[in-house]
């Protein structure tokens, strides 16, 4: 199936990330590591809004208070607020920073918060240093701010998504060029039962993922130019062709959740493809999932 593909803002993202979608503001969030951004898209309007940080943001999660927002640096977790732009410490702090950093974060179904370190490849001017496999750790922060170490040896952190019936996990590793499912708990939000998923792909490496409501996962593949979408079993049914060369992660969005946002990332990106680092969207047949939230979830 040949799918229309619009670049709804061409911001020029170095590496377009942690993209969440805001349904109470139908407008979309994401940031650009590399420049310490964090970008608004209203879909109304097509404005875009940016705010600058003093550190690389990584990912962008909502919270169980309106209007409040938890944002992943590269050393901390900080709470935001948008309107009026104050921010505060949430109290996890990485580790070993700066040599290593935070990468793709997401809350989960309990609302906990999710999030995989890599070594750190920002240099403090934004520019792209070098990483390594074997330094990154998945880590659980939950709402009381215990914190918890899950995974160990990871090159790269990518893609931490939850199936529509929040039985199973799904996180990457973008070095080795897997992605790997594991039993989730949610009374507990805990992860067993570790297994391969999807593993060397040749198009490009795993990146950001989203989940549909059929349980299908969206895999962004960076440097293979395209969006894989994998069905519960691993099989990838379909694949997207994308106009550049770096997808870096994707989220559904619209009044309907059938738009699909795509960030993209111009670093390492061939010649002649100036539109890369811009937000893109496409139309899909089968509706995303609503977006978890961090904090204290009150059962109804």
């Amino acid at each position: 199936m040949e799918r229309s593909i619009t670049c709804v803002a061409p911001v020029g993202d170095k590496c377009g990330e942690g993209a969440v979608w805001s349904a109470s503001e139908q407008a979309l969030y994401w940031s650009d590591i590399n420049r310490f951004l964090v970008h608004r898209y209203d879909e109304a309007s097509g404005a875009v809004r940016s705010w600058m940080f003093e550190e690389p943001v990584v990912a962008v999660s909502l919270t169980n208070e309106p209007g409040r927002f938890l944002l992943a640096l590269a050393s901390k977790l900080i709470l935001w607020w948008p309107q009026g732009d104050r921010r505060e410490d949430q109290g996890f702090r990485l580790p070993g920073y700066p040599r290593v950093r935070l990468n793709d974060g997401r809350a989960d179904p309990a609302g906990n918060f999710w999030v995989g370190s890599m070594k750190n490849n920002v240099l403090p001017n934004g520019e792209l240093g070098e990483t390594a496999a074997g330094e990154g750790i998945l880590y659980r922060i939950a709402p009381d701010g215990n914190v918890s170490e899950w995974r160990h040896g990871l090159g790269i952190s990518n893609t931490l998504c939850w199936s529509p019936d929040r039985s199973t996990f799904y996180f990457a590793d973008t070095l080795a060029n897997e992605i790997y499912a594991f039993d989730y708990a949610v009374v507990d939000g805990s992860i067993s039962n570790e297994r391969a998923f999807l593993a060397d792909f040749s198009r490009g490496s795993p990146d950001g993922s989203a989940m549909d409501s059929d349980g299908y996962l969206w895999n962004c593949r960076f440097g293979g130019g395209c969006i894989a979408r994998v069905s519960p079993e691993g099989a990838v049914t379909e694949v997207i062709q994308m106009p550049v060369t770096n997808i870096t992660t994707c989220t559904f969005g619209g009044a309907d959740l059938k738009t699909l946002y795509v960030t993209t990332a111009s670093i390492l990106s061939k010649p002649g493809e100036r539109l890369a680092g811009s937000l893109y969207s496409l139309r899909v047949e089968v509706p995303g999932l609503a977006e978890n939230r961090f904090g204290r979830i009150v059962s109804a």
